[in-house]
């Protein structure tokens, strides 16, 4: 008899019918003989309501309160789903955050798991009853409501199958699987039967929206295999777990893209060790996260030096960037923020020469330029123009054979 953990986001329990879809699906894993724990998030756009409802009481919410008014949105998904589960005649209790103990630190709209309490929900278990758990949300220290930002129930779900040491986690969305890349751009997308944790993290981590990077990183780190896979539907998804070495890896698995990207570009400063640090301290300093970077030393004893940010940070990060080079007089800040990256990942990249060859053949052919490179031991990722993103990845998939044609 295994022990699931299913979570279910707020697209699949949108409406009554699709939580009495969600419920039929419940009871048949429980009618199989195994244990279920179920982490839901709230319905459709109810949080986004509720935050617009804020915002209009007060233009910037106390993050307390806010998290203590958006943890209301999983309180009425639980309680329907305990209730469909119990009109199907299948024991369900519904349980919040704070009545599991799932403690997180103080952090309001972002906080971190830092333990999750089991005796109750393992008493639940071991009485036949099916714990419906509220995803996104937990307690700190001072027994106060706090949130654990968007994606989060994912992260709970994780959670959950870590602390009750549960055979699977499976991530049950409005997609039956993680694809080679994203369908709506690419029609002849695959649906990938199995990732490494390795592969989904950078798929994650470089713009793919099926799974929330901090939930891979934990299910990683603990070593919880992950299914994705289709709510409503049937279909094995996507399994994701430890890299099988008995297995020969593709050379490339999935292709994933961001359009949230902006560059900038410092032309004419002086090639020196303190450079890149009085350029970049700024920038850091207020909170930009920082992505790519490239430093070209020129034959004047000059540098040239390139660094990508989230395209919301574009015109505060130029702004200090612009600040922090004017002791130089010969330097130049220009910068863009119609830009976007594209990464192809895969873990056969670690024993196959010639990756970055047939990629850039692929988009020199396709005439795509490339002004940013970056890499890491299973990925590769290029800064091209946002206007010709959806051509490149079309002619890269094609490039790697994805379609499996």
């Amino acid at each position: 008899m295994a022990l699931i953990v299913q979570k279910y986001g707020g697209t699949s329990v949108g409406s009554l019918e699709l939580i009495h879809k969600v419920a039929a699906r419940v009871a048949a894993v429980r009618s199989r003989g195994d244990r279920v724990v179920v982490a839901v998030s709230a319905m459709g756009d109810a949080t986004d309501r509720l935050v617009d409802m804020a915002r209009v009481l007060c233009a910037a919410p106390d993050p307390r309160e806010l998290d203590a008014l958006l943890a209301t949105g999983e309180q009425v998904s639980i309680a329907l789903l305990a209730m469909a589960l119990r009109a199907r005649g299948v024991a369900a209790r519904s349980f919040t955050g704070a009545q599991v103990r799932i403690r997180t630190t103080g952090a309001y709209g972002r906080a971190r798991i830092e333990e999750v309490e089991t005796a109750g929900l393992t008493m639940a278990l071991d009485e036949g009853v099916v714990p419906v758990v509220a995803g996104f949300q937990g307690v700190d220290a001072t027994g106060a409501i706090t949130t654990i930002g968007r994606g989060g129930s994912d992260t709970t779900a994780v959670a959950l199958a870590v602390a009750l040491k549960a055979d699977e986690c499976q991530i049950l969305t409005d997609v039956d699987g993680v694809y080679t890349t994203d369908p709506r751009m690419v029609p002849e997308a695959r649906r990938l039967e199995r990732l490494s944790f390795d592969e989904m993290l950078e798929l994650a981590g470089q713009g793919s929206r099926v799974l929330h990077l901090r939930a891979v990183e934990f299910a990683a780190k603990y070593g919880v295999t992950l299914r994705v896979a289709a709510s409503h539907g049937e279909g094995p998804g996507t399994l994701i777990d430890r890299e099988d070495p008995r297995v020969e890896a593709p050379v490339v698995s999935g292709i994933a893209f961001n359009r949230d990207e902006a560059q900038i570009v410092v032309s004419g400063v002086p090639n020196a060790p303190e450079t890149p640090h009085r350029l970049l301290a700024p920038v850091a300093e207020a909170g930009i996260e920082i992505d790519m970077i490239v430093l070209a030393s020129n034959e004047d004893g000059t540098a040239d030096f390139a660094f990508t940010v989230h395209r919301s940070d574009y015109d505060q990060a130029i702004g200090l960037t612009r600040r922090g080079a004017a002791c130089w007089p010969a330097a130049r800040v220009e910068g863009t923020d119609r830009v976007a990256k594209m990464s192809i990942v895969g873990v056969g990249m670690r024993s196959h020469a010639g990756v970055a060859a047939k990629l850039f053949a692929a988009l020199a052919q396709a005439g795509i330029g490339v002004r940013l490179v970056s890499t890491s031991e299973i990925r590769i990722s290029v800064l091209l123009a946002e206007s010709q993103l959806e051509r490149a990845v079309r002619e890269t998939h094609e490039a790697f054979s994805l379609s499996g044609h």
